[in-house]
This record gives structure tokens, sequence and C-alpha cells, in this order.
């Protein structure tokens, strides 16, 4: 083999070297971003409480429309269905048997009893909604929201007050659809509850909505983006 050719094959050599490295550093590369684009950080647990007639229903809707990447975590509840609420929408509709029986298996991440009627959120329901890194929203009495905190110390927890108590009784009887026993079972209830707010990471006076949806949307806001 002549000098000149002999040169040639050892450049040849040091050129495919180089490729072959080149080509194990885009494999790790190229691994790499297999798995940043397969990874799904966990969501948030955002628990709202508030006494009967806050307006917390109807502040929640308006955070869910606001924030796509929020779910509504649907509660099963033994009472009957309301003007317009569907099931499995709104809630899970179930019997009190159903849901005694639940009770046994362990079904349950918080349950409990609320104007005679019973409230529950599945265990199983939360973990395949924030393992994909979907944020939720649980709309829950001051008893599920301990429950749910002792579960999911992590949970961000917000409690919703009336403007005054005598603000609340008004939108009380405005709604039309409970008697006066019933109306006045949920204001003795409602005194209880807002004597438990500070136990909540945040609380929000919804005087007026588009304020309240505001201030709840800034504590998103700060949580998740």
């Amino acid at each position: 083999m002549t000098k000149d050719k002999k040169e040639i094959e050892n450049k040849k050599t040091v050129i495919d070297e180089k490729n072959k490295d080149n080509k194990d550093k885009d494999k790790g590369k190229k691994t790499i971003m297999t798995d940043l684009n397969h990874f799904n950080p966990r969501g948030h647990v955002f628990v709202v409480s508030a006494p009967s007639g806050a307006g917390k229903t109807t502040l929640c809707r308006k955070i869910l429309k606001k924030y796509n990447f929020l779910s509504y975590s649907i509660s099963h509840t033994t009472r009957l269905p309301r003007k317009n609420e569907k099931n499995g929408v709104d809630y899970f509709f179930i019997t009190k048997e159903e849901f005694q029986k639940k009770i046994k298996t362990d079904f349950w991440a918080e349950w409990a009893e609320v104007h005679d009627n019973l409230y529950g959120t599945s265990i199983k329901f939360i973990e395949e909604k924030i393992k994909t890194g979907v944020s939720l929203l649980l709309d829950i009495d001051v008893q599920g929201a301990k429950q749910i905190k002792a579960s999911i110390p992590d949970a961000i927890t917000i409690f919703i007050m009336p403007p005054s108590f005598k603000e609340l009784e008004k939108r009380l009887r405005s709604r039309g659809t409970d008697s006066e026993n019933v109306i006045k079972k949920r204001l003795a209830n409602a005194e209880k509850e807002i004597k438990e707010k500070e136990f909540y990471d945040f609380t929000i006076v919804n005087d007026d909505l588009d304020s309240a949806v505001f201030e709840f949307g800034k504590i998103i806001e700060e949580a998740c983006l």
C-alpha cells in the first residue's frame, strides 16, 4: 500500500468513528426527547366549600369555563336531582343503600352526611384524573374538605363566603325550592360552616361575581401556570 493510499484509509477510519459518535449522540437526544414527550406532571386538586346559598355553584361554573385544564370532580349523592340537574354531569345520583355498600369497600376519598343526604367523592375518579395532568375542582362540604386534606395534603382549599348572613338568607328564600324547615336547617348549618373557614387556605367573599371569579382565578393561576 502506498503512503498516500494509507493516509486516505486512516482519514476514512477517523471520519467513520466521528460519524458513529454523532449517531450515538443523536440517538441519546432522541431518547431524551421521547421521554419528555411522554412526561405528564400530576394535576392539582382544588377543594371548594361554602354554605348553601353563597353562590359556589355559579362561581365554579365560571371558573371551569375560563380554564380548560380544569375538570369538575363529579360527586355521588343520595339526594333527589334538582330541576335541570343531570346524572353523570352535576352528580352521580345513587340510592342510600348503594352509597352505604361503597363505604364498606373504601370506595370514597371523602364522604359526609349533609342535610340528611349522603355525598361522596370516588378515590378512583381523583387518581385517574390527576395522574394524567388534569387538575380537579372538588365542590364539597367542610367535612369532606378535611378528609381530602388529610389524604391529599397538597390539595388547595378555598372557602366561599356570602357578603352577609342576611344576604345568604335572602338568596335561599329566592330559590323557591325549599320549605321553611329546610331553609332554617340550611341557615343553622351555614353558621357552623362559616366558623370553619379558618381551616381553608383561601377565603373569597362572593359579593360581586366578577370580582370573586378574578380572585379565584388568581389562586388557580399561581398554582398551575
